[in-house]
């Protein structure tokens, strides 16, 4: 029942039927309001330059769009790097250093599911968490790190920032903002990145299946087992038979859970995502498989202006 009810949430946001477009309309005047918020924080922003290269990959819809392997990605090519993050899911507050050079520093209640896969990712950098993105980067120029790179960090208007902006491979139908909508600023916002990259013409997505690290192929019957935003969007990856069950997005997954699944699917091998096997991994599922994502660039993507900023640092 739950499963069905996030299933409807997100088709509302991104791709509502009849009867989800007159309840989006119906809302019109909170949306509004929330936009007119939105556009004055924007406006009055003071941006601070905190001394040291800040790249934010982000996005302006709800949930996933690519952020994090993004983030692996483009991080991976940089030596004292630091990933900044607000850690949703975790069980902790404030600021913690996951990783300090590779070195994973907590476990995943504290740091949040995305920290840990890109602490785990990243061997060589540092992965903060943090509500207070300022204290962090503060905290990453006190770590000796050369390069901050922001998960998320696009509604952040007060830091100085190169701002990646993620554009999904199939854009809503609804292009409202929040709650007519999934989008979190108005779709026009676009215009004020830096780099736009769009999934399907900058970017793609490249799936390897592995068991126990090492690359395989799925059984007949699978099941996706995930608690990331959107998970439909997994399946175009899987067989066209593969089964799905979904919880909210970063969920903490506990051992009732996974004996219910294995009970009601006991011949299926389960298949999940990264952010999802920091997760799992403690419960010993002999039968679980991994999507392993990675992305991979269009070789025409221009980084030029991106390196001119980093290197305006180092001058």
């Amino acid at each position: 029942m739950k499963q069905k009810l996030y299933t409807w949430i997100e088709d509302y946001l991104f791709f509502p039927n009849s009867f989800q477009q007159l309840i989006s309309f119906l809302l019109l005047p909170l949306t509004f309001l929330y936009m007119l918020i939105i556009l004055l924080k924007r406006t009055f922003a003071k941006e601070i330059d905190l001394g040291i290269p800040v790249i934010s990959i982000g996005n302006i819809i709800v949930g996933g769009s690519g952020k994090t392997p993004m983030a692996i990605k483009l991080a991976s090519k940089y030596e004292k790097a630091c990933v900044i993050l607000r850690g949703y899911g975790r069980e902790s507050k404030g600021l913690f250093v996951v990783s300090k050079f590779g070195e994973i520093l907590v476990d995943t209640k504290t740091s949040g599911d995305e920290a840990m896969l890109l602490a785990k990712s990243l061997t060589n950098a540092t992965i903060i968490v943090s509500e207070d993105r300022v204290k962090a980067i503060l905290k990453a120029k006190e770590l000796n790190c050369k390069i901050v790179f922001l998960d998320d960090g696009f509604s952040k208007y007060q830091i100085k920032k190169f701002n990646i902006l993620l554009r999904p491979k199939k854009e809503p139908t609804n292009i409202y903002c929040l709650p007519s909508g999934g989008y979190r600023e108005p779709k026009g916002l676009y215009a004020c990145a830096d780099l736009e990259l769009k999934e399907g013409v900058d970017f793609n997505r490249v799936i390897t299946i592995k068991k126990d690290y090492k690359n395989t192929t799925l059984p007949e019957k699978v099941l996706l087992l995930t608690a990331i935003s959107k998970p439909k969007r997994l399946l175009e990856f899987l067989p066209k038979d593969t089964k799905m069950i979904s919880f909210p997005d970063h969920y903490n997954f506990v051992i009732d859970d996974i004996k219910k699944i294995q009970d009601e699917y006991k011949d299926y091998s389960i298949v999940t995502t990264g952010k999802d096997l920091v997760k799992l991994d403690k419960f010993n599922i002999q039968n679980l498989y991994l999507m392993d994502l990675d992305i991979k660039l269009n070789e025409n993507v221009d980084f030029s202006i991106m390196k001119e900023f980093i290197n305006s640092y180092n001058t």
